[in-house]
């Protein structure tokens, strides 16, 4: 049968202007913690964070809601930060010797779009120090460290030569004439003290807290300076002994206290009789007598109470505890050695600033670790931490699948909230100390859950309603299992909390900090997928050792021993021997449950291979679930095995294997692969060159020669059956459909494999009904084969969605029934989409015929990843909205299509094609945004819709004027990935070519047209735009062949 299309050479105006009130991509925030910071800042006056990354981001906190980012335009580290105190303005020093000025300010209200009132982070001026010419080689002149004085109008720069350079701000102009050189320093020693010895680099600056002007220069060797920077002259020496690693004044001025390379710190007295002080008044070692690593950093903070709290950093026994990440506190007889398992970066102390109060009075210690934050209380007995409400650790063990649920019901919210707080996520008595700014967005309208599943076996759900990625609770299913690792050993759990924990040894006094464990005793525990019913509150996590946990919320403790059900996907195959990890072996005894999810019954899939997709209909009471072995439907609610279905091809023996299993199966694709390139070779040579000269001619060839495609698409050549693993199966579903006959609807479940099989079989249901007739309460469920499809190209089946006689996606369960959602339509005829790899296909139900396709590989050299079904609001019509089919490439790219016609829409770039985990880890929302993890430890988030954006919208109150933004730069917010957003017109620039477009739409077809259409690409075709960088040798070579340029677009009848 013959398909028309017919092509319109130019744009419908009415559907551009839809799809700029529907369309349009933003990245907008990113949620998590900084991969890789290297500095860390803190403005006591606005109450404002900064951390610094490795890759040039510079990132600022406030209360939950403010956060700002920058990025710096090359990609070196951020070594130092200092804020102006109280000016919005921020100082950085990367690791390429130059200094940055970046500022917060309000943008201009001729920048378009940009909201009154809202503050964002721009760069105002740059600076690199000169070096020194003839005596100062390029090493010599390196900052070292940095100081700005309290009265922010002049900058200290220590350089590893030992020079003291000085810059006015905040326009880093520098100071001419105005340096201190080592030669004046050197003058200034006594003769005995010189020795023939460098006095090494600058490790340390520090104002005098009293008296403006005087600050303290100690250099590497141990000597320190206090140098009056208006008479230029050294007013006391003092000359240690022991190399220097920081200083630290006393409120007060009248002490200074250093701490050294040998684990100890000493209190120097500032005395003004003597010009020289040869000895400190007093020195410890707190970990010795043996030999200790060096105290990196000190802090001395004051209390009204007399006694001083000491915090530093490092000084362990260096032969028993070299190797630990510690931070000590000290306050009279108190000492607690804060363990961590990640390294210290930075640490600093929220505490009283006013000049007017004689005490410090520190409040709170917050230690910027590589893995994660942690806020020490210093006003509540015992010291305890505060849990924060952003930048959580999301890889406090590495994470391995993630799940969006939105519109959370209030009955779940509050019962998941509640559960969390008993597992002490939440510091009963001290709110977050780091408070500053105003969060301008309004209140969400809805709240949303990420779930993320990790590879200890846990589950995290955390609240994604805003812009602040809050931690809300925390499932963990190792309870249930016999495992190497003591379940009881969880870092947020409250019968074992970090805080009220004994002292593991009597001397360190260690306490263990924090919740980064990126280790696993058991990786069997890893959670593979996780399917959540909101309405009834049922849970389904699945692992890599083909357990299926079904659970259930409980508000009460509960000790109970889970029921266990067992289902061999081989159905007694012969020849088939699992090579893998054994099954995880449960507990026999009662265990003891806290509130929360709780198992109501376990289900291990034999063999015990991970598995690869589930989906659960609580209101059928059903799961299914799939490994690469086959399918299981298992009915929860009976305890009883539904169905089984082996998938496994007789040669598939790869899929015995496990997963650490590759050494053979690698030779056999290498082998499979040249054998493809040899077949490709001889079929291209064989095909007759055939040039029609009329349209007709073009379609009788078309029709003697099926494999001949159309100019613009690429050869997609068959798949082997035989191919490794291609029993997986790769996708569930459940849906009330036409399966049987045209007349009689039922449930269905549909399941699609990696070797292009769906198969649809026919529920029986106790209790649902089935077409006009209710299927009786008692007895068992049913499951009958209905349908069996096999997609010619063999491809891997992505997605099944099932559309209801309107081509809208079927409710979820229990949406209907509550009316929660519009009923299906059941009087027409449904479709069922299915995506594979290669294309996008739709099917009437029930015979299976197809109505229309998109061929994506072949028309744009990529394969599809992610499918998801999402909805579209208008930006002008309240009441107007559109599904959309989101597809996300190998490339990176969003591919959007209307349904169930397949039309084209928009392309956007989103994810580098190089980041292969940033695609995998992609999830959609139902409303047009999307989550990927931009590093281990961060979530980008980003929207397809031009109504539904969550981004970060606030304002500081400043003790400057501000500053207007030029007009050609105010809408443009530089964001910590590189990318920028228009907040004007919603659209993503390149930054390397400054190209824009609002998307990269294709022409519309005619509304009336249901056939294969093509993203307008004509013209525009080279080898970059075609080439798939994930793609095996064979396939690029075969893309690249068969490529050819569409000459015109002349209105004519193709034939499909």
């Amino acid at each position: 049968m013959m398909k028309f299309r017919f092509r319109r050479q130019t744009n419908d105006p009415q559907r551009d202007k839809i799809k700029q009130e529907l369309f349009a991509f933003n990245k907008t925030v990113e949620h998590g913690f900084p991969h890789q910071p290297s500095a860390l800042s803190f403005d006591h006056v606005i109450q404002l964070m900064a951390i610094g990354t490795k890759s040039g981001a510079i990132k600022i906190y406030g209360s939950p809601g403010v956060e700002f980012t920058g990025q710096h335009g090359d990609t070196a580290a951020v070594t130092q930060m200092h804020f102006l105190q109280g000016q919005g303005r921020l100082l950085s020093l990367l690791d390429d010797n130059t200094l940055h000025m970046w500022e917060l300010g309000g943008a201009s209200q001729n920048g378009g779009g940009a909201k009154r009132g809202v503050f964002c982070l721009e760069e105002r001026h740059a600076f690199s120090l000169p070096g020194r010419p003839g005596l100062e080689s390029s090493s010599t002149s390196r900052v070292t460290v940095l100081l700005l004085l309290r009265s922010c109008d002049l900058l200290c720069v220590g350089t590893e030569g030992g020079g003291v350079h000085f810059l006015d701000l905040p326009c880093l102009s520098f100071r001419e004439n105005q340096s201190l050189l080592l030669d004046q320093v050197m003058h200034s020693m006594p003769e005995d003290y010189r020795c023939g010895k460098s006095l090494g680099p600058v490790e340390s600056l520090q104002e005098h807290p009293q008296l403006p002007g005087k600050i303290l220069i100690g250099y590497s060797r141990g000597l320190v300076i206090l140098w009056d920077l208006s008479s230029r002259n050294a007013e006391h020496l003092f000359l240690g002994k022991q190399q220097l690693e920081s200083l630290v004044w006393e409120r007060s001025g009248s002490s200074f206290i250093s701490s050294h390379s040998d684990g100890g710190y000493s209190v120097w007295a500032v005395a003004s009789g003597n010009r020289y002080t040869h000895q400190p008044v007093s020195s410890t070692i707190p970990y010795g007598p043996f030999p200790c690593k060096a105290i990196s950093k000190i802090l001395w903070r004051t209390t009204e109470s007399g006694r001083p709290v000491v915090v530093y950093s490092g000084g362990m026994p260096r032969a028993s505890y070299g190797d630990r990440h510690c931070v000590s506190i000290e306050q009279d007889r108190q000492h607690v050695t804060l363990d961590f398992t990640s390294r210290v970066i930075d640490f600093f102390t929220i505490h009283t600033t006013d000049p007017e109060h004689d005490f410090d009075d520190p409040t709170a210690l917050v230690v910027l670790l590589e893995e994660e934050l942690v806020v020490i209380d210093l006003l509540t007995t015992g010291w305890p931490s505060i849990p924060p409400p952003y930048l959580a650790p999301l890889h406090s063990s590495a994470i391995t699948t993630s799940c969006h649920i939105e519109s959370v019901p209030s009955k779940l919210w509050d019962r998941l909230v509640l559960a969390g707080k008993s597992q002490g996520t939440h510091h009963p008595h001290r709110s977050w100390p780091i408070c500053g700014g105003r969060n301008l967005a309004p209140l969400p309208k809805q709240q949303d859950l990420l779930l993320t599943g990790h590879e200890d076996g846990t589950v995290r759900f955390w609240d994604v309603s805003g812009v602040a990625l809050t931690p809300v609770y925390k499932l963990s299913t190792a309870l249930m299992f016999h495992t190497d690792c003591d379940p009881n050993d969880d870092p947020m759990d409250p019968n074992d909390d970090p805080d009220t924990q004994q002292e593991e040894e009597e001397w360190p006094p260690f306490r263990k900090v924090g919740c980064f464990d990126p280790y696993s005793d058991d990786p069997r525990l890893g959670i593979q997928k996780i399917s959540l019913c909101k309405y009834s509150c049922r849970l389904v996590v699945a692992g890599t050792a083909g357990q299926i946990i079904v659970l259930g919320l409980s508000e009460e403790r509960s000790d109970h021993t889970v029921d266990i059900s067992t289902v061999n996907l081989l159905q007694d195959r012969e020849g088939f021997t699992w090579k893998g990890h054994d099954r995880l072996e449960p507990r026999a005894n009662p265990t003891p449950f806290p509130p929360g999810f709780q198992p109501l019954v376990l289900v291990q899939a034999l063999p015990p291979a991970s598995v690869t997709a589930v989906t659960l209909h609580a209101e059928w009471n059903l799961v299914a679930f799939g490994t690469s072995h086959g399918f299981g439907l298992f009915d929860y609610h009976r305890h009883t095995v539904v169905l089984t279905r082996c998938t496994l091809h007789p040669n598939d023996n790869l899929a015995m294997e496990g997963p650490l299993s590759r050494v053979k199966s690698l030779k056999k694709s290498l082998r499979q692969s040249f054998r493809r390139i040899r077949k490709s070779r001889v079929s291209g040579k064989k095909r007759p060159l055939i040039t029609p000269t009329s349209k007709v001619q073009e379609a009788n060839a078309a029709l003697a020669d099926q494999e001949e495609v159309a100019p613009v698409q690429r050869r997609i050549e068959p798949r082997s059956a035989d191919d490794s693993l291609s029993g997986v199966v790769r996708c569930l579903c459940f849906a009330d459909t036409y399966l049987r006959d045209g007349t009689h609807h039922g449930p269905t479940l549909w399941a699609g494999t990696n070797s292009g099989s769906v198969y649809a079989y026919a529920l029986e249901v106790p209790g649902v009904c089935v077409g006009s007739s209710r299927v009786l309460g008692e007895g068992s469920v049913e499951a009958v084969l209905g349908k069996e499809i096999q997609l010619m190209h063999r491809a891997p089946v992505v997605s099944i969605v099932v559309l209801d006689g309107r081509g809208k996606p079927l409710p979820e369960p229990y949406q209907a029934s509550l009316d929660l959602a519009t009923a299906p339509d059941m009087s027409n005829t449904h479709s069922v989409l299915i995506a594979s790899e290669e294309q996008l296909k739709v099917f009437s139900l029930p015979k299976v015929s197809a109505k229309t396709k998109f061929k994506l590989t072949a028309h744009e050299g990529c394969r599809v990843r992610r499918v998801a079904m999402v909805t579209m609001y208008s930006t002008t019509q309240e009441d107007y909205s559109e599904n959309t089919l989101v597809c996300l490439t190998n490339l990176g790219d969003l591919h959007l299509f209307t349904v169930p016609a397949l039309r084209p829409q928009v392309r956007y770039e989103c994810i580098r094609k190089e980041d292969i985990s940033g695609i995998a880890s992609c999830v959609f929302t139902k409303c047009g945004q999307g989550f990927y993890l931009v590093s281990p430890s961060e979530y980008e988030r980003f929207s397809m819709s031009a109504k539904v954006i969550t981004e970060p919208l606030c304002s500081v109150q400043l003790d400057r004027p501000l500053e207007p933004q030029s007009s050609n730069d105010a809408s443009m917010v530089p964001r910590a990935n590189g990318t920028l957003r228009n907040q004007a017109e919603g659209f993503t620039e390149d930054p390397q070519t400054g190209l824009s477009s609002p998307f990269l739409s294709s022409p519309l077809d005619s509304p009336l047209s249901m056939a294969d259409l093509s993203l307008d690409t004509t013209g525009d075709l080279t080898v970059e735009d075609v080439r798939d960088y994930l793609a095996t040798v064979d396939e690029a070579e075969n893309n690249l062949r068969n490529i050819t340029e569409e000459e015109t677009h002349s209105p004519g009848i193709l034939i499909n």
